[in-house]
């Protein structure tokens, strides 16, 4: 969707259904955390036609750690891990309360790994800067998820698919990265839009397999040839799509947003299942 009217209609037209959507979120540079553009507007229109969470549990890129953990306090911090932004991204703060009791009921619904509760994480750039323009007001409770860099996708897939029930209960679970990311490569020409040769057409083959319900090649994204390694050197950002992928239905719809490159190397492309 190229614009934010168009965007506007679609999320109209979207049902109200008892089970909460689940998303994948381009989150891009922690600036949108702050600033008032296209994609920052669309997360907070998106939030406006959706079903109000009971509570948001993020998936971040920006957590990535050596086991699997879940945030379990009951007022997380906002962590500003990044360097080099205007003070004001530093001083920019999202006071959602965290929520114990849920934070305690995942670990059983998980049984393909042990998951730890954390009381020392807090928020991270991928998660409040996308969710301060979603829900400003920060009074949904709001956890991470991280993710444990020793486990493979296909692990992370089915972690995804034992906390499905989260959504039943009300809660909306998002992953939080960028499905084409290759900070080393980005291109300051290109940094208000527009994305290299190799990052268009992964994002082009990304979408295709997603709206096509083909999860394997994605799970298996190391076979999608050279431009895959260009579009994915390290794994962190694309991780939490497949977290979005393991929590959708098999019949259900998904419809993507903020389909956007930006800085030749990164594109914004986002998804909404449900």
């Amino acid at each position: 969707m190229s614009s934010l009217s168009q965007f506007r209609s679609f999320t109209q037209r979207l049902p109200q259904t008892d089970l909460m959507p689940t998303l994948f979120i381009g989150h891009g540079s922690p600036m949108n955390g702050i600033e008032n553009n296209e994609f920052s507007q669309s997360w907070a229109e998106l939030a406006k036609n959706i079903p109000l969470p009971k509570a948001v549990l993020v998936v971040s890129a920006h957590w990535y750690t050596h086991g699997t953990f879940v945030t379990a306090m009951d007022f997380p911090s906002t962590i500003h891990d990044f360097g080099g932004f205007p003070q004001a991204l530093f001083d920019a703060q999202y006071p959602a309360p965290g929520d114990a009791e849920l934070a305690a009921e995942i670990p059983g619904l998980v049984h393909s790994t042990h998951i730890g509760l954390d009381h020392d994480w807090g928020l991270d750039h991928g998660t409040w800067t996308v969710v301060k323009h979603m829900y400003p007001e920060a009074n949904i409770p709001v956890l991470q998820l991280s993710i444990d860099y020793t486990k493979s996708p296909e692990n992370h897939y089915e972690i995804a698919k034992e906390i499905y029930a989260l959504r039943k209960k009300g809660v909306l679970v998002i992953g939080s990265g960028n499905m084409v990311h290759n900070l080393r490569m980005i291109s300051w020409e290109m940094i208000n839009g527009g994305g290299y040769d190799w990052a268009n057409e992964m994002n082009y083959k990304f979408k295709s397999l997603i709206a096509n319900g083909d999860h394997k090649p994605l799970i298996n994204y190391r076979n999608l040839g050279s431009d895959a390694m260009l579009a994915i050197p390290t794994p962190e950002h694309y991780l939490p799509l497949i977290y979005t992928l393991g929590l959708k239905n098999e019949n259900e719809e998904v419809s993507f947003f903020n389909d956007k490159a930006v800085g030749g190397s990164l594109t914004m492309t986002s998804v909404l299942v449900g």
